[in-house]
């Protein structure tokens, strides 16, 4: 007999009820009394659970022992039948078949672990109701990304993930090479060991799919990144991971209200769609995690995005009389503590802070006329700060050929980037918005290392 889904037999139990199914899973919880046991079994498809009734007369013991243990496999046929509760459906077993035993040093026996406790085994906290909820959250976002770029006629690219180029400038890239340590001591530089390298030049894991993705939008039109990024920052802070996962659509012929403008659809888009398809997830993430999750959530949905110059975002910090740890000046780059006061005590509402000080931004932002700043802009939200990164792209060659030369930049690694502005030029903007970052927001979880299958950080490769 082919085995049901769990999620359909607690969904639509009606249609199963009285027929006879199979359904397999891992045991989440045993009870047991002196005729009767109680499995609840979970296959993943649910966050909830189904409730196997084993009636012990009809069993012999060496069959129900071995199944009463928390993380067994298990396959059960049974009957459909109305639970004690209203509106639920449970399983009266018949028969019961262990698919894997599970030894008694499972680490997943209390109800309740920590996250820290938790990272340490990330091949079995996946089993948990928190990973089985972000998860499939993490699954319909993703999905929801996609098809608000689908139904708005953006071309899906994928950019390579073995590049030439730092896309931010910055130098913080994973080198990837096939030289090995001992090649490094038969050569007498650098030179000679790059050129006895794989690609015969310096080569790294991208940090961004956007300088690519640009070069697609000058043919395409709209066109969106979505896939994994690396950043070798040894930084340890909740919001940091080595290697996360980012959405980046390029626009030719927009301009920075109009990507903005973008930016906000999206936003709310796939906010909506995490609200109307994981009403579950998201009562278990406001229970567990952080209350009134789903009114901040809707309150994104309803809302006007507000759009703050820069300078007056510094105003409003100076006349905060709030006391920062970090300095607010105009020409230094807002920290977390600045976009949270500007989003969850000024305005309540998501923000958009725009025209930063050029010195604090990328070398590829358009450079605006008063020779200062760029046109570039941060989408802060409640609770989180920063979740896009958002900008103009300089399209005069000479202008960029400057901003690169000033950050001293090789140019020989960017000569394709550049001849975007020497055949055809056009205005062009785009955004990047980390995946790992946007499941923070929608779920509650503080840790971007447990909003991802296995978290890659400073020091940590389990």
């Amino acid at each position: 007999m082919k085995n049901i889904d769990i999620l359909a037999i607690l969904t639509d139990g009606k249609t199963f009820e009285g027929k006879s199914v199979n359904v397999a899973g891992w045991v989440r919880t045993a009870r047991d009394s002196k005729t009767m046991a109680f499995l609840n079994v979970n296959d993943g498809t649910s966050l909830r659970h189904l409730q196997i009734v084993i009636d012990k007369t009809k069993f012999a013991e060496a069959d129900i022992a071995p199944v009463m243990k928390n993380g067994a496999s298990v396959s059960v046929d049974g009957t459909v039948v109305k639970a004690m509760k209203e509106g639920e459906y449970e399983l009266n077993a018949e028969k019961i078949e262990l698919l894997g035993d599970c030894p008694a040093d499972y680490p997943l026996q209390k109800k309740y672990h920590s996250m820290e406790f938790l990272r340490t085994i990330p091949q079995l906290r996946v089993r948990t109701n928190t990973f089985n909820a972000m998860l499939r959250v993490r699954s319909k976002l993703s999905f929801a990304i996609h098809r608000f770029f689908q139904e708005n006629g953006f071309c899906y690219i994928h950019t390579p993930i073995i590049t030439g180029s730092d896309c931010e400038g910055a130098g913080e890239i994973f080198r990837v090479t096939t030289n090995g340590y001992a090649d490094a001591k038969t050569v007498k530089d650098e030179a000679e060991y790059i050129a006895g390298d794989f690609f015969k030049r310096k080569a790294g894991l991208t940090v961004s799919g956007q300088l690519e993705g640009e070069v697609a939008a000058m043919a395409m039109g709209k066109i969106y990144t979505f896939g994994p990024t690396f950043r070798a920052e040894n930084s340890n802070t909740p919001r940091h991971a080595a290697e996360f996962w980012q959405v980046e659509p390029e626009v030719a012929f927009a301009k920075l209200p109009d990507i903005i403008e973008i930016a906000q659809s999206m936003i709310k888009y796939i906010i909506n769609a995490v609200i109307e398809e994981c009403p579950e997830e998201l009562a278990f993430f406001e229970k567990a995690f952080e209350a009134g999750l789903r009114e901040k959530l809707q309150n994104v949905v309803d809302s006007d995005f507000k759009v703050l110059d820069y300078g007056e975002a510094i105003k409003i910090l100076e006349e905060s009389g709030e006391k920062f740890q970090y300095p607010v000046g105009w020409g230094l780059d807002l920290q977390s503590e600045h976009e949270r006061y500007i989003t969850e005590k000024v305005f309540n509402k998501p923000v958009f802070v725009t025209n930063y000080p050029k010195k604090i931004k990328s070398f590829y932002m358009k450079q605006n006329d008063d020779g200062l700043t760029v046109a570039a802009t941060d989408l802060l939200v409640p609770g989180v700060g920063e979740i896009i990164g958002c900008s103009e792209r300089e399209a005069d060659f000479e202008k960029l050929k400057a901003a690169m030369l000033e950050r001293n930049m090789n140019l020989d690694d960017y000569v394709g980037y550049m001849d975007l502005r020497k055949y055809g030029s056009v205005p062009h903007s785009g955004f990047g918005l980390g995946l790992e970052r946007i499941m923070m927001y929608v779920t509650g979880i503080s840790n971007i290392r447990d909003v991802q299958l296995y978290a890659r950080t400073a020091g940590d490769l389990m």
